[in-house]
């Protein structure tokens, strides 16, 4: 079912979605050479634990579910590099100049949700890398741009894939947008592409997370022996945006902003 949700409990996930965006300004501010996917992870579950919040990835094993064993995910932040996708694990490994470093995080406040996520560029991006970025993150807007009352998924859909196919860039379609609320993904899903059906009709109170997810090369992807890392099948490069969106009378407004 999808839930449209009151103005107090969109004022709950605009909370969450302000410290959210804070931890991706504190990312960007402190990456650079040298510095590990550990350390990052650290900052970003220190800013939300300090704002009395709880990390929406750690622990999760998918369904709306949480726990502490072998398959919950271990971090606070998903941090993918170059030719990763989404889910990449933190860890010790060190970022290198040139990579593409993908950063998604979500928080918890008082039991509503906001997620977010942002591609950066260690250094000085050559041309074609800048572009994909950029293009990933026009994809996202434009999808924000038709989330209006009125208009149904398919809109927010179709807005994205033109965004993105004209450059030739490989839409990942085993991954897509979602709705928010009390769960980090409930329904609706958002494919970043026409899928052939125009899905449920946007209204005021729907709550969605918008996220486009572009590759270089084919959209096709596989999952890492870790279980949760998301690779491109051809080892082209990717890059991933991401929102937390509330459908509103005045059209759609971004909750993960600062």
């Amino acid at each position: 079912m999808v839930t449209r949700k009151s103005k107090a409990e969109i004022e709950r996930m605009r909370t969450a979605g302000r410290v959210v965006a804070e931890v991706l300004a504190l990312v960007e501010s402190e990456l650079r050479p040298g510095i590990t996917t550990g350390e990052l992870d650290r900052l970003g579950e220190r800013h939300i634990k300090a704002n009395g919040m709880t990390p929406s990835f750690k622990g999760y094993l998918g369904g709306g579910q949480y726990g502490n064993g072998p398959h919950a995910y271990p971090a606070t932040l998903c941090i993918s590099i170059d030719d990763e996708v989404v889910h990449g694990i933190p860890g010790d490994r060190a970022v290198r100049e040139g990579q593409i470093v993908s950063v998604d995080v979500g928080a918890i406040y008082q039991g509503w949700h906001a997620d977010a996520a942002r591609s950066f560029v260690v250094g000085s991006p050559s041309p074609q890398v800048a572009k994909l970025v950029e293009t990933t993150r026009l994809a996202m807007m434009a999808g924000i741009g038709a989330a209006v009352p009125g208009n149904r998924i398919g809109d927010i859909s179709a807005a994205i894939e033109d965004a993105a196919k004209p450059h030739g860039y490989g839409i990942v379609q085993n991954f897509v947008g979602h709705g928010i609320g009390t769960e980090m993904h409930q329904p609706p899903n958002v494919p970043n592409f026409r899928s052939g059906g125009r899905g449920i009709e946007l209204a005021p109170g729907i709550c969605l997370a918008i996220e486009p997810m572009l590759t270089l090369g084919s959209h096709e992807v596989e999952i890492e022996p870790d279980g949760w890392t998301v690779v491109t099948v051809d080892g082209s490069l990717a890059a991933h945006f991401e929102h937390t969106i509330a459908v509103t009378g005045d059209g759609p407004e971004i909750l993960t902003t600062i």
